[in-house]
């Protein structure tokens, strides 16, 4: 799982898993590329991913920013050879209290956004190029609070079955990694004052018995990104410690 002489374009990728799966890219030698909204953040995130790393400052919703995200790519690099669709946003709402704007951003950003970095990376991606789309698990169990937001992810499910018969042929992969709860502060966030306590819940829920580290989803990507892969095409790889299994 080299990838040397690489070029990898991870979105959403200054903080939280997005990092450590850029932080995994680059410790096997990709030439890196990350984006996010934040500049301050970005330029942080890449001074600790070493001179290999770079970014773009790219809100992934916005069409105007991903068409100069891929013109960017064109004139520096010239070609994509993995793309992690790793940008998305969290939603927190239940039955009885959705909104409009909160349903809208959520499904703007992780279904909209997500479909046109896809489309607008391939152009730039040839044979044995490798897209990995982070999903969740929340595709198959979203719990309470979390229907639209995992209604986003079962509709990249969807998208991805459909997206490996339109470009059939042309060698470029597709998979989905859906993680389960990750040790990450925007977890922490979600969870609120009942952090710890609804952490030991997840973690009674994975038949290792513990949540995830962001390292093991960062791994996870690299070999769905990788030739080690690659006869595996448009599946959904779930890390989440066996929990959706049983």
């Amino acid at each position: 799982m080299q990838f040397k002489n690489k070029v990898v374009l991870v979105t959403g990728g200054s903080s939280g898993l997005g990092f450590a799966i850029a932080e995994a890219f680059a410790s096997q030698g990709a030439t890196l590329v990350i984006t996010g909204r934040r500049q301050l953040q970005l330029d942080d995130a890449v001074s600790r991913l070493g001179e290999q790393a770079s970014a773009v400052c790219t809100d992934i919703s916005s069409p105007a920013d991903l068409a100069g995200l891929f013109s960017h790519m064109h004139a520096v690099h010239g070609r994509i050879d993995v793309l992690i669709a790793n940008a998305g946003i969290g939603l927190v709402e239940p039955l009885g209290a959705i909104t409009e704007a909160g349903f809208d951003r959520v499904f703007t950003t992780n279904v909209k956004g997500t479909t046109f970095t896809v489309q607008g990376a391939l152009p730039l991606m040839s044979k044995g190029s490798s897209i990995v789309i982070i999903g969740s698990t929340a595709s198959i169990n979203p719990g309470p609070g979390l229907s639209a937001y995992g209604a986003t992810k079962a509709a990249l499910r969807a998208l991805v079955r459909s997206w490996i018969l339109d470009i059939k042929g042309s060698d470029v992969r597709i998979n989905l990694l859906s993680p389960g709860p990750v040790n990450t502060q925007s977890l922490r966030d979600v969870l609120g004052e009942n952090a710890r306590q609804m952490i030991d819940v997840l973690s009674e829920k994975s038949t290792l018995g513990r949540i995830g580290e962001a390292r093991e989803i960062g791994q996870a990507a690299l070999f769905l990104a990788s030739d080690a892969s690659s006869y595996i095409n448009g599946v959904e790889l779930f890390v989440d410690g066996g929990a959706s299994q049983i």
